[in-house]
């Protein structure tokens, strides 16, 4: 019993060994041909998600493949732009994995998003202007009407110019106010429901008469095309613990500072721009598409 008991686990040992080397070997062959067809300088990370691996191999299907790279340059400003793709159905015959072809892969569907760094977006102009240049996530509502628990101003936009407790409202956007319901920093509002679209928070130190301040803006980001347009709309000067709403007069001269469209690039696998949101790491833009070859491309092309 003990020698067949040592056999049995030889044998589970050796197929866990080859499944993984199966593994390693299609991830090593999918990130070469995912390296081409992104147009990267290296080699992206793979990861062929279930277990075991074989089974998947034997009938070329494959429920999740992960495609992530890291700090990659777009364009001539941006450096360090993170880019990921989530394969789900993956269509791969063995018998191509094995020969380094992939012209025959298809793929069901793709989500695929790209994140722009606070540090990058920090050498869009005129956003270079700003030092040290932190982004958060804010609610589109908060963006346009701020607190909303002081006196009411007749234009939205003009809100950060009202009395009351907007003076002091914290620079998060996460107070809770009239037409916030609370979820001003999180984006819960009901008109935040449309995805190419989302409120943002930028807070850097700029120069003001000679003198350094820090300030908030709370800025709209929307899609156009595969570009991301800020458009700030209210200026707050201060910190996280106090901040001052910054007179009319100031806003006109300083909102341009804070107003850029920025060139994403291309989402990976064709996949057309359909969200953006704030993320810890700076600007998130998203997409989907369906049918897809690997090599480029609708399925049916």
């Amino acid at each position: 019993m003990r020698r067949i008991v040592t056999v049995v686990l030889v044998v589970v040992a050796v197929l866990v060994g080859v499944d993984f080397a199966g593994a390693a070997f299609a991830e090593h062959t999918v990130s070469q041909k995912a390296r081409q067809q992104l147009g990267l300088d290296s080699d992206p990370e793979v990861g062929i998600g279930g277990f075991p691996f074989l089974t998947q191999a034997i009938s070329g299907e494959y429920g999740h493949i992960t495609v992530e790279a890291k700090s990659v340059p777009v364009q001539d400003v941006l450096r360090d732009v993170d880019i990921k793709a989530e394969l789900y159905d993956v269509d791969a015959p063995l018998s191509d994995l094995t020969q380094g072809n992939v012209d025959n892969v298809t793929i069901d569907r793709v989500e695929g998003e790209v994140t722009l760094k606070a540090s990058d977006i920090n050498r869009v102009s005129p956003l270079d202007n700003i030092e040290d240049l932190q982004i958060a996530a804010s609610s589109e509502s908060y963006v346009r009407n701020g607190e909303g628990s002081g006196e009411q101003a007749t234009d939205p936009d003009d809100s950060a110019n009202t009395g009351g407790d907007a003076d002091n409202a914290p620079a998060d956007g996460s107070g809770e106010g009239e037409g916030s319901d609370g979820d001003a920093a999180n984006g819960q509002n009901g008109d935040d429901n449309d995805d190419s679209s989302a409120g943002i928070r930028l807070s850097g130190k700029v120069r003001v008469a000679g003198v350094e301040q820090e300030i908030f803006a709370f800025a709209i980001i929307e899609l156009d095309g595969s570009n991301v347009k800020i458009t700030p709309h209210r200026l707050q000067f201060g910190n996280d613990q106090e901040t001052t709403v910054v007179p009319q007069a100031v806003q006109q001269q300083l909102l341009p500072s804070f107003e850029a469209d920025i060139n994403t690039g291309d989402l990976p696998f064709t996949v057309t721009p359909t969200a953006v949101a704030a993320s810890p790491d700076g600007i998130t833009v998203r997409g989907e598409a369906k049918d897809v070859r690997f090599t480029g491309g609708d399925a049916s092309r």
